[in-house]
């Protein structure tokens, strides 16, 4: 069985480091997913008999890496179900994108919609009847020409949208296969990680914050924030 990092555990919560290419939960590949690895996990650690509850509120793409926050309590996953459809819920992902972001600071604001057949996802116009808002801040942090690390606050959290919609100002990430055009090669990791969530705790009602940070290969240890973390 994989190891998994934790970031930190209770009685209410899970916080894991997600390895990249690794799926959120069981999909159509038949894969060995997350959600499945720390079920057995629970179950060996505390000698669980049964079915081991872990409730599963927020996702990240099979390629993205991370912070990532699970349930161990179905209040817990209620409580904090209902503080991400607030908007309560923040998370912060880092991004190495191509080029120079400018301005250095913004927030993007588009309307997405998701070809569920193609698994892609488009910037549509306001009108599009299936289009839905998509909103995020961004600010760089460094920049080398060839490329920027940038700090993206997720306002929204529709399918694919840091991809997407970086990708649409000009600027897709590297190693981004599918929206990436001819700048990313096959091969190539995507580098997109979940830096930062801040949850309010679902019974202690206290801010909490929670921090991952790549490795340090290509492209990342090439930024001081991440080599000298």
């Amino acid at each position: 069985m994989r190891k998994i990092a934790i970031i930190y555990e209770d009685n209410h919560l899970l916080v894991v480091e997600k390895p990249v290419n690794v799926a959120t939960q069981a999909d159509a590949s038949g894969d060995m997913d997350l959600l499945s690895i720390l079920k057995e996990d629970i179950k060996r650690r505390y000698d669980k008999p049964g079915n081991v509850y872990l409730g599963l509120v927020h996702r990240l793409d099979r390629p993205v890496g991370g912070a990532m926050v699970f349930a161990k309590t179905s209040k817990a996953a209620s409580r904090l179900s209902d503080s991400i459809r607030k908007r309560e819920m923040k998370k912060e992902y880092l991004a190495v994108v191509h080029g120079s972001l400018k301005p250095d600071k913004g927030i993007l604001k588009d309307y997405l919609y998701k070809d569920q057949k193609t698994n892609m996802v488009t910037v549509v116009p306001s009108s599009h009847k299936e289009g839905k808002e998509a909103i995020l801040e961004y600010e760089v942090l460094e920049s080398s020409g060839k490329y920027s690390l940038v700090a993206v606050n997720l306002v929204t959290g529709r399918p694919h949208q840091v991809r997407v919609q970086l990708a649409n100002k000009g600027n897709p990430l590297y190693g981004d296969q599918k929206y990436g055009g001819k700048l990313s090669e096959v091969g190539q990791q995507l580098a997109l990680w979940s830096h930062r969530v801040t949850v309010s705790h679902p019974t202690l009602k206290e801010e909490m914050i929670f921090t991952s940070y790549p490795a340090e290969f290509h492209p990342w240890k090439s930024f001081k924030y991440i080599s000298k973390r």
